[in-house]
């Protein structure tokens, strides 16, 4: 890892950066449009299938410019992608409400993909960068795990308020709240420091591509670390799609629903608040973690009852914890000019993963269940503890045969 030169711990620096952070990571999923989306679709008309369509466009323009918009936040300013990315959700959002038809939903979809795709690798990249800068690189995990918890939160109470706000205003004032909140996003993305210096004119984004594919290819721990991330986020980012069907088949009535999912998603929110005392965890104590959960998540949903659904927010609970921990990992084994090139790449593998793990739980519930389907998830996960388990005890056997 290439340090920056100038090192300069400050306080205030550090307060501006995690306070813009977590008002970033708030506007980001406070959008009131999230609990209802599917809801204006069908109001318009537009078939299942048409829907399904509308969702595969919104994550293959994600694959698509993953990568690409990391190779541009190290190439240019990570700050200006921060600010961009809201303004484009903003568009799509309001394309949806003023003009609502399939082809505006699809345009919007494909803005809020792009959008997407440019804060991804270059958050990472820009608080690692500042954070590395003051100091205080080792906060990262702590700082980027009460992000994600704040992220959480804002979505908990979305949801929330969409109701009411829709009952009021129904789908105009819905939409115009979510317009304003990606408007805010962006306004708080300007306050994101960057003291970063982005290459030469001479350089192009290509080039940052190029410098961040070559890191991967010739430093074995930079590899592992890349792999790790999609390997823990991939599936039961996927799976959260489906906690509320998951609730639903414990046989509690619809209004019920809600209340046990808040319970799975308070158990993410406690994973992301540990991170900071968990980044000491080793390779064998990360495997453990990844055991633990997956059985936690197998044994919940196999159970088939309410109560067992405390053992999936536990499991939901280790993965997010896991996340934040694996991002932590990569941030400290890659160099500072292909940092979010190569955040971009994991996360490409995270978006790949999520697709598959789509296709794979629609094939095993429609055979099994929604309980069995869970439980089979956990598969992938104690499978990557085993292989972390046995790499730390390759290490550990090299470490004690050393002279």
């Amino acid at each position: 890892m290439t340090l920056s030169p100038e090192r300069a711990p400050t306080t205030a620096g550090v307060r501006r950066l995690t306070r813009t952070l977590y008002a970033s990571a708030f506007c980001d999923e406070f959008v009131l449009l999230y609990p209802v989306y599917a809801l204006l679709f069908s109001d318009t008309g537009l078939s299942v299938w048409q829907m399904s369509s509308l969702f595969a466009l919104w994550s293959l323009t994600g694959v698509l410019l993953e990568v690409p918009s990391g190779a541009w936040a190290d190439a240019f300013s990570r700050r200006l992608l921060l600010v961009l990315g809201p303004l484009l959700t903003a568009a799509g959002f309001a394309l949806w409400v003023l003009v609502p038809s399939y082809g505006a939903f699809a345009l919007g979809f494909v803005l809020w993909g792009a959008g997407g795709a440019l804060g991804s690798g270059a958050l990472e990249a820009l608080v690692y960068d500042e954070l590395d800068r003051a100091g205080a690189a080792d906060r990262y995990a702590r700082v980027m795990g009460r992000a994600r918890a704040i992220g959480i939160a804002a979505t908990m109470a979305a949801m929330g308020l969409a109701g009411p706000v829709f009952a009021w205003g129904g789908y105009d004032a819905v939409g115009a709240a979510s317009v304003l909140v990606c408007l805010a996003g962006a306004a708080v993305a300007t306050r994101f420091p960057e003291h970063r210096t982005p290459p030469s004119e001479g350089d192009r984004w290509t080039a940052s591509l190029r410098a961040g594919l070559a890191e991967a290819r010739t430093d074995r721990s930079v590899r592992g670390a890349l792999l790790l991330v999609p390997a823990v986020t991939a599936v039961w980012g996927a799976l959260d799609e489906y906690t509320p069907l998951l609730a639903h088949d414990t046989g509690v009535a619809q209004e019920t629903v809600p209340w046990l999912l808040l319970v799975i998603w308070a158990g993410a929110t406690a994973g992301s608040l540990l991170a900071g005392p968990a980044e000491r965890l080793g390779t064998t104590g990360f495997a453990a973690l990844l055991a633990g959960s997956a059985l936690a998540l197998a044994v919940g949903a196999a159970a088939g009852t309410p109560p067992a659904l405390l053992l999936v927010a536990l499991a939901f609970g280790g993965f997010q914890l896991a996340t934040v921990l694996a991002d932590a990992r990569l941030q400290r084994r890659i160099d500072d000019t292909g940092r979010a090139t190569l955040t971009s790449i994991a996360g490409l593998g995270t978006e790949l993963g999520t697709l598959a793990t789509y296709g794979a739980y629609a094939a095993a519930a429609s055979v099994t269940g929604h309980g069995t389907a869970f439980a089979w998830a956990a598969v992938p996960y104690l499978l990557t503890a085993l292989l972390l388990a046995a790499a730390a005890r390759t290490t550990a056997g090299a470490a004690r045969a050393r002279p």
